[in-house]
């Protein structure tokens, strides 16, 4: 018979990216509530501030940090784990979306996407899983991605384009890092009505977004829905799962 699990966490450190607003809020908030001591991430040091409120527990720490400049997150996950000790896991929820139809997809529009949306989620994994920063035991990484990565959407080549390389990543990262005891995985939520995706939405028809909206069987997500699908990932219930991509999103992709 296995051992009983452990509390979800116990005072575990995770770092929380985009945790200012939306997705990432919601997941940092979930994660005080159920024990873990956030790092929250993000440019608004005003904003993360705002979600610290909102935390449980007073033990957690604001990381104000630009993910476009790549150069700074090791320097900023090593200056952090020397103030709070190893850290436990990561979820990096901070992501853009640019609204373009094939012919106005330039370069830079493609390029700020991947900034952020991939290139600084694997900065932060290769900084997070160094073996002077992460706990010997080990931890996890989760990556929210998209139903995006794995459907196409008009006008959202960029951000489909990167969030399908999130999951491949993923994939590599978990049979990677699993002898090191490091899990990997990532989250695929639908529409879920954040900030976000109200402006992305704002830019197209009343007709279109009844489709949309239509698609998902349960219904419109809130933030809520993904943040306890992201703090059972996160946590050791998980224990035995890596590499998986799981969609939260009312049933869009089982049709």
């Amino acid at each position: 018979m296995s051992a009983p699990l452990p509390p979800a966490f116990d005072r575990q450190w995770i770092v929380v990216t985009g945790a200012s607003s939306g997705l990432g809020r919601a997941i940092a908030v979930e994660l005080g509530r159920q024990g873990a001591r956030v790092a929250l991430v993000g440019r608004d040091e005003e904003r993360l501030r705002a979600t610290a409120a909102l935390l449980h527990g007073a033990e957690h720490r604001i990381v104000a940090l630009d993910l476009t400049q790549h150069d700074r997150i090791v320097p900023a996950m090593t200056a952090l784990r020397a103030e709070v000790g190893p850290l436990h896991g990561l979820c990096h929820a901070a992501g853009i979306v640019e609204t373009r139809p094939l012919a106005s997809n330039s370069v830079e529009v493609v390029r700020s996407q991947l900034d952020v949306n991939l290139i600084a989620g694997l900065e932060l994994a290769r900084a997070v899983c160094r073996r002077d920063v992460i706990a010997a035991e080990g931890g996890s990484l989760l990556f929210i991605s998209s139903v995006y990565g794995r459907v196409g959407m008009p006008g959202q080549i960029g951000y489909c384009a990167t969030k399908g390389a999130i999951v491949a990543a993923v994939r590599a990262m978990a049979l990677e890092l699993a002898r090191r005891g490091i899990r990997a995985n990532c989250l695929s939520p639908g529409l879920v009505y954040t900030e976000m995706t109200r402006r992305s939405l704002g830019k197209l028809s009343a007709e279109h977004v009844q489709k949309i909206e239509a698609a998902h069987p349960l219904g419109i997500g809130e933030p809520e829905d993904v943040a306890r699908a992201a703090a059972f990932l996160l946590s050791g219930a998980a224990r035995w799962i890596t590499g998986a991509d799981l969609p939260v999103d009312g049933g869009f992709t089982a049709q």
